[in-house]
């Protein structure tokens, strides 16, 4: 179809001429082509169910929709069937025969793809029975499911830029503003701030022109919303952003996308150019008069060009750096120009905001923290994948009714929300709500939305090392507390982990941290503190183990664990013997086999590929019994 909207009127008859020509009823599947699902098959799987539609002549007669992520991500490859809805998960390419063959055809529901809930060992056969989405309130994720990202009219005929024909002709910028700030939207990137008192601190400022960014530039270690959204649903964040455009007077944007993301960059470049070509972007847009240009950037993959100041400096071309606030990027930005940066996930709720009003918006989630909020729930979970829940919602039901509860029937430990610079919350703050201002009470915070969790088998020392090690690579070194701070830190987590620390250590880590809050450049050096705060405020114990009892009580760390093999449950295979990188292990047929401690590296290979959880761990300060370095024969079975 081609067409180019000109005014509010028009873009509701184009909607009505895409719907028109859509048959409710006609069978459509839907398959996520996320980076996810596409890294577990579900590209193969579409190319199986083309050829198997092929076979049948029902080319034409079946939809098939490659879509955006789904949520539940570790159930991929999914796939939904309309207009029934049918959910079906881990599907494989040798399953596209029966889907169409039962599914489509007969219209008989494949039980074996069907969810199955742990607890009961019931197949679920709707989507809002399966209790990771019951819980959920998914407003922004909702039509990742629905739509192409590829295409526009997909967009379009589910409502799509209505709010942004509302906002250019029926509201003023400033009651534009004005709504967003009614409406209570902070920022979901990691800061919280109001975001319409940016967009008015933006708009107010002198200078021209002035300038609106997207930041897609997450880098937190298990983090994926903004992505989801940017390959899911790439017109949403468009359209939020030319509607905070003509709200603040920008007449140009850019889409800071990080390197990382292939998938996310191709999907908003077409919706760019798909925007341009119908009139929705670019000079006249809709016939209002309002002009705004759009531009992607790609990131070069350093951690810190996610703040605001080093973002902009990555788009004029010079190191992404952080530079000093002495104003704010609001008022003095990119080019020194008055700039208002928001994330992805931010940008992505202002056309419903626009649409149903500051009020319904403000019905969702607490008085300070209205709206929904995307989650990565990942980590010693059972269920995990992209989560959307209200503002309010404790940790507790995201953690064991939206997550299904900790694996392998162990104990929770912690929760880290935040990313790297999160802090670590125990089992004893599990009912806090999950808000910005509960969070940074606990000396955590919301951070864009990664959040990981920890069982019993975790070592929050070890842990606590990593993301410091983490943040340190990923430091700019423009700024001593944070270059200097941080290697510091790792320095002494380092001597802990290995059983070389001293208790004036913990001390020395706490001043280490309030100098990383109290003098840093920028957020990543200010909220590297957090983790290294909580995991000693909260697990002082495991420090204390690990520096007084040279002991690991997770037993992770590797200088403060030993392998040993039990005899009672040795069936002298042979499988640690032959594939101990060091030769540390001893044994025949017949004979149960024996690690030799002074050769052990204690690199855990032996563990990890024993059948029979014969190997286990031990702590060198409390060795195992004598009978376990001593040479067993084995009777043969009886035959």
């Amino acid at each position: 179809m081609t067409w180019r909207i000109r005014g509010k009127k028009m873009l509701e008859k184009i909607r009505s001429e895409i719907l028109s020509k859509r048959e409710p009823s006609k069978p459509c599947i839907a398959i996520c082509a996320s980076t996810g699902c596409a890294s577990l098959g579900s590209l193969e799987l579409v190319e199986r169910l083309k050829e198997e539609l092929e076979k049948k002549g029902l080319t034409d007669k079946v939809d098939l929709k490659l879509t955006g992520c789904m949520g539940f991500c570790e159930l991929g490859p999914r796939l939904t069937i309309y207009p029934e809805e049918i959910p079906y998960f881990k599907v494989k390419p040798e399953d596209a025969e029966d889907i169409v063959s039962q599914t489509i055809i007969k219209g008989q529901i494949i039980e074996r793809l069907l969810y199955v809930d742990p607890s009961t060992g019931e197949r679920i056969r709707r989507l809002e029975d399966i209790p990771f989405y019951r819980y959920q309130y998914r407003l922004l994720l909702e039509n990742n499911a629905k739509i192409d990202p590829k295409n526009i009219e997909d967009y379009i005929a589910l409502g799509g830029y209505q709010a942004l024909a509302k906002a250019l002709f029926e509201m003023k910028p400033e009651e534009i503003v004005d709504e967003i700030k009614r409406s209570g939207l902070r920022g979901r990137g990691g800061g919280g701030f109001p975001t319409g008192i940016k967009w008015e601190t933006t708009r107010k400022a002198p200078g021209e022109p002035k300038y609106v960014l997207v930041n897609c530039d997450e880098g937190d270690p298990g983090a994926f919303m903004d992505r989801a959204l940017m390959e899911g649903n790439p017109h949403l964040i468009l359209e939020g952003l030319i509607i905070g455009a003509y709200a603040i007077g920008a007449s140009q944007g850019y889409i800071y996308v990080r390197e990382e993301y292939p998938l996310a960059v191709k999907n908003i470049t077409l919706a760019i150019q798909q925007a341009q070509e119908h009139g929705l972007l670019g000079e006249d847009i809709m016939g209002s008069g309002f002009s705004f240009h759009v531009k992607v950037h790609r990131g070069a993959g350093a951690f810190v060009s996610g703040e605001s100041t080093a973002l902009m400096s990555a788009i004029e071309g010079r190191v992404g750096e952080p530079r000093l606030k002495y104003i704010h990027t609001a008022v003095k930005g990119l080019w020194d120009k008055p700039s208002c940066l928001n994330n992805v996930e931010t940008w992505a709720n202002v056309p419903y905001i626009i649409l149903r009003g500051a009020d319904w918006f403000r019905s969702i989630g607490t008085p300070n923290s209205p709206g929904t909020k995307i989650f990565s729930l990942v980590g010693k979970v059972k269920n995990t994948g992209l989560v959307e829940v209200p503002m309010g919602i404790t940790l507790r039901d995201i953690i064991f009714k939206i997550g299904g509860g900790i694996r392998g029937g162990k104990k929770f430990k912690a929760v880290q929300t935040g990313g790297p610079s999160g802090g670590f919350i125990p089992e004893q703050y599990l009912d806090t709500p999950v808000d910005f201002d509960s969070l940074t009470k606990l000396g955590s915070m919301m951070g864009s939305g990664g959040m990981i969790v920890m069982d019993e088998d975790t070592c929050i020392v070890d842990v606590t090392r990593y993301y410091v090690d983490f943040l340190f690579q990923e430091s700019c070194g423009k700024c001593v507390p944070c270059r200097e701070g941080l290697k510091q830190a790792r320095k002494i987590l380092n001597h802990i982990c290995e059983g070389k620390g001293t208790m004036e250590d913990l001390e020395t880590l706490q001043d280490l941290s309030e100098l990383l809050r109290n003098a840093s450049l920028c957020a990543l050096g200010t909220t590297a503190a957090n983790p290294i705060m909580t995991s000693i405020e909260y697990f002082r114990n495991e420090y204390e183990a690990h520096i007084l009892e040279k002991r690991c009580p997770a037993k992770v760390c590797k200088a403060l664990v030993a392998y040993y093999i039990s005899p009672e449950k040795c069936q002298a295979c042979g499988i640690c013997l032959r594939n101990c990188p060091v030769q540390a292990i001893s044994g025949e047929k017949d004979i149960v086999h024996v690690i030799n401690q002074d050769r052990c590296i204690r690199c855990g290979v032996c563990f990890e590929v024993c059948p029979f959880n014969a190997v286990e761990k031990y702590s060198p300060a409390t060795p195992p019994p004598a009978k376990y370095g001593v040479k067993v024969v084995r009777r043969k079975k009886e035959k």
